[in-house]
């Protein structure tokens, strides 16, 4: 029998990530391709040995991160140039590559995203390949419930073992010695502030998780509808507000955004629209412009990517799209602003923290090794914790890099 976690490690397998036995044709192309990266770190670098035990010190030209890498094998460069960050996920999987901290490579890669171009990014075949079969992971009606499932329904237990116990799976707001728990309940008041509700309004919370948000604006005197599509989530969030006392005023929802029709006084997300897909982003907007009531006001929290990069990112698949979040997709913001104004939807009061995610992320994989130290997840495999860790670090990196970013907005209906 398959571990629980094992149909993310096989599903991004799926994906092309460069193979090993092109390294001889692609021998000569080795120092060229370091020699380009060389080039085109703008700050910070790599102390790098090369499989041949020979040193290299890459970048360096301006202050910035310092990643330390091990290049085992060849194979590793062959796959990051073939298949940008699948291959080079794959690479470390296989122990063609270490590091005794990846987060500042990533860090790295990050911070120069725009002049590394496509350096580290899949090309050819492998990019219109991966595009295709990440393309196949549309989110129609269909195909969300199942993106879904395959992240979220991991199970309650597994979560619960790594995230603070407000269960929340977002970024928080950190202020001064705040432990994770304070800082996750912060990000949620902060935006439910926004929304300046009066008791006996309606909110509608479009992506729900396991409750909190609702919670928290139910015991504003508010009355909630949370939408979800993950089956665990609405099992957890249920029992939470049936504990809270609060059934009368909480109502979760297995249902999809694109099928919500109603009249609520208020709206809030919480890096739900990571999930919806480009192609669905207009989908997302009318659904918070056919809901909220004339005046109103919703409140999101999302993810983006700086918009030089977008185009490049969006026409490929990257190790997140492969492995962890199938169907999903970072927001162009500037795109997704347009979008609400189209719809009468004032963008007010942006407010990004991202540097908050990377202290989150930080803090989630602590968590995570402490379960698995303790044996409290064993019915996942090794295979799973690796990428699991990897992908904590992965984003981490990206953060901390400064090329995503995470804020909260207002949008305001028109009276």
């Amino acid at each position: 029998m398959a571990s629980r976690g094992h149909h993310l490690v096989k599903s991004g397998r799926s994906f092309v990530n460069g193979s090993g036995l092109l390294s001889r044709l692609f021998a000569r192309g080795f120092a060229r391709l370091i020699d380009q990266l060389h080039e085109r770190l703008q700050v910070g670098g790599i102390d790098a040995t090369l499989p041949d035990g020979s040193k290299r010190r890459v970048g360096f030209h301006a202050a910035g991160p310092v990643a330390v890498v091990h290049l085992k094998s060849w194979n590793a460069l062959v796959r990051l140039a073939t298949s940008g960050s699948i291959g080079w996920y794959r690479a470390w999987a296989k122990g063609e590559w270490t590091s005794p901290d990846p987060v500042p490579l990533f860090e790295l890669f990050m911070a120069n995203a725009v002049a590394l171009g496509d350096a580290a990014r899949a090309k050819g075949s492998a990019r219109l390949l991966n595009r295709f079969r990440h393309r196949r992971r549309d989110n129609d009606l269909a195909g969300a419930r199942d993106n879904i499932a395959a992240h979220y329904d991991l199970g309650n237990d597994f979560y619960a073992e790594w995230l603070d116990p407000s269960m929340t799976y977002s970024s928080a707001r950190f202020e001064g010695s705040d432990d994770l728990e304070a800082a996750q309940h912060r990000k949620v008041a902060m935006l439910l502030d926004r929304l300046d509700l009066q008791p006996g309004q309606r909110l509608l919370e479009i992506g729900c998780g396991w409750g909190t948000l609702a919670i928290a604006a139910a015991r504003r005197g508010v009355d909630v509808v949370g939408l979800t599509l993950s089956k665990e989530q609405k099992a957890w969030a249920d029992a939470r507000v049936a504990e809270a006392g609060l059934s009368e005023r909480v109502e979760i929802r297995l249902a999809d955004y694109r099928e919500t029709a109603g009249q609520f006084d208020a709206i809030a997300s919480v890096e739900m629209v990571e999930a919806v897909g480009q192609r669905w982003w207009p989908a997302y907007m009318d659904c918070i412009a056919r809901n909220l009531k004339p005046g109103g006001r919703a409140a999101l929290q999302f993810i983006s990517i700086d918009h030089r990069l977008f185009d490049a990112y969006s026409q490929s698949a990257d190790f997140i799209q492969a492995y962890i979040f199938p169907g999903g997709m970072l927001i162009d913001e500037p795109s997704f602003a347009a979008l609400a104004a189209e719809r009468g939807l004032s963008w007010q009061d942006r407010d990004g923290f991202g540097l908050d995610y990377a202290e989150t992320l930080k803090q989630w994989r602590e968590r995570y090794d402490t379960a698995v130290a303790g044996g409290r997840l064993p019915e996942f495999a090794s295979a799973f914790h690796d990428l699991w860790r990897y992908y904590l670090m992965y984003c981490e990196g990206g953060f901390r890099g400064r090329g995503i970013d995470v804020a909260q907005v207002t949008l305001v209906k028109a009276a």
